[in-house]
């Protein structure tokens, strides 16, 4: 039997096991809008095992209607077990409905009706069998057209809709590279995130620019072990850090169960303790950034870190208590979705004609909000109703995966989402975000800024 957390720690300051602790129930909060991030992949083998239906409607879609189920997870309930701050996200049922209403007064989805469905999903029982389940509810109860997927992290999430031919409009910041958006095409889409291999480059790039490498023959890298995480270091990001001048010394961690999450942060931190390593990158999402640090803390390990949207900036500025004194100072990155990590006073809030359009679309239905940050789960929503609809608005006959995303790639960068800064649809891309901006702490304020304006993310 695997010992216990406590059990492999009685050393430690009980006052640090306290904050990792905290730290990892964070992750249940960060699953929607606060950017958590477990990649999956379907490069294990498990392919979509199905050919994309090039005739006829796809289920959910009748003469007159379309039906979409829209997933939500229950922020406010991991919050009052945990006691995290966050802003107040707001009703995300009552959000639905409003772009069901907006949406059917301005024209529909390609002259059929918005059958919007709103379904709550417990992420804190997240599971294989617990997404296999959802999957079911939603291809066979509900037998929608497409789902808005927020907080699903499982690896047999994405192919399991797109074995049932249902288009999946991903709303979760989760790491999905080129090759799992060509293996579930036409499934598989995002209205609101970069390709994980652009922001890769990107962040690489960006952090070797900031002078993060400077002086230095090592960077410790803390990288999720999965498939797709495994993939885009070895082909990917290690190219990338030696050409930059740099050797990783990665540390994996297994990121199925607390105890290997803890496990392997531990380790990782003795290890670049050990090798004289002082700066550290992540890949794989904000599991990694939280805990690690906090570990590291433990392990009496320091190191400059960086940062990027994936990382769960909002997190590190809203819980102060739970990261220890001076892990963000000279945070450096690159951000891509001002709602999970700017403040309003740095970016005045709606900044963009994308999110004016969605606050006002929300603002039709008596909904407001207090600030972006509040919005940060009702922005990618809308985002991808929008992009629903703009996909089949020149489609006159039958409504399938297959002609939608033929129509949704000639929109090219024509479609902004109001989540990030600009548009990437086109042949053979399926994330609609194309730019970012430079990251960094500011100590002064307390707060992440941008610093320069929007920069592309690369494109294959």
């Amino acid at each position: 039997m695997r010992p216990s957390i406590v059990e492999r720690n009685s050393g430690l300051d009980r006052s640090l096991l306290v904050r990792a602790s905290v730290a990892l129930a964070a992750f249940a909060l960060a699953l929607v809008g606060c950017g958590s991030v477990m990649p999956g992949s379907i490069r294990d083998g498990a392919g979509s095992g199905t050919s994309p239906t090039a005739a006829g409607n796809g289920p959910g879609v009748t003469e007159d209607s379309v039906k979409v189920v829209f997933v939500g997870v229950d922020l406010e309930g991991v919050k009052s077990i945990t006691g995290f701050q966050s802003a107040d996200a707001g009703n995300p049922a009552k959000q639905v409905k409003a772009l069901e209403t907006w949406v059917n007064a301005n024209g529909g989805i390609g002259g059929r009706t918005l059958d919007a469905v709103f379904r709550m999903y417990d992420a804190q029982v997240d599971s294989p069998a617990a997404e296999e389940q959802l999957c079911n509810k939603i291809t066979q109860d509900d037998q929608a057209f497409a789902v808005v997927l927020t907080g699903q992290f499982q690896s047999n999430a994405r192919p399991c809709y797109a074995q049932r031919e249902t288009l999946v409009l991903d709303a979760t910041l989760v790491a999905t590279d080129e090759a799992t958006y060509a293996e579930l095409s036409p499934y598989l889409w995002s209205a609101s995130y970069p390709s994980y291999d652009g922001f890769v480059e990107a962040y690489v790039a960006t952090l070797a620019e900031q002078g993060f490498f400077d002086g230095r023959e090592e960077v410790g890298v803390v990288a999720a072990d999965n498939p797709i995480n495994r993939a885009t270091m070895e082909e990917l990001a290690i190219p990338l850090l030696s050409d930059a001048g740099v050797r990783a010394e990665v540390a994996w961690v297994d990121t199925t169960d607390q105890g290997s999450l803890f496990q392997g942060n531990e380790q990782g931190a003795v290890t670049f303790r050990t090798a004289g390593i002082d700066r550290v990158m992540f890949l794989g999402g904000a599991r990694l950034a939280s805990i690690f640090a906090t570990v590291a803390s433990s392990q009496s390990f320091e190191a400059q870190y960086s940062i990027s949207t994936f990382d769960n900036p909002a997190f590190f500025v809203n819980n102060p208590d739970t990261i220890p004194p001076g892990v963000m100072d000279g945070m450096v990155g690159v951000g891509f979705a001002p709602s999970q990590e700017v403040a309003d006073d740095a970016l005045a809030f709606p900044d963009s004609e994308a999110e004016q359009r969605c606050v006002d679309i929300y603002g039709e239905s008596g909904i407001t909000f207090s600030s972006r940050e509040a919005a940060r789960v009702a922005l990618p929503y809308c985002d991808a109703a929008l992009l629903l609809q703009a996909g089949a608005i020149d489609l006159s006959g039958d409504l399938n995966a297959s002609a939608w995303g033929a129509a949704v790639e000639k929109l090219g960068s024509a479609f902004v989402p109001a989540t990030g800064f600009a548009g990437a649809l086109g042949p053979g891309r399926h994330a609609a975000s194309g730019a970012y901006r430079v990251m960094r702490f500011d100590s002064d304020c307390g707060c992440f800024v941008y610093e320069g304006g929007d920069v592309e993310f690369p494109t294959s």
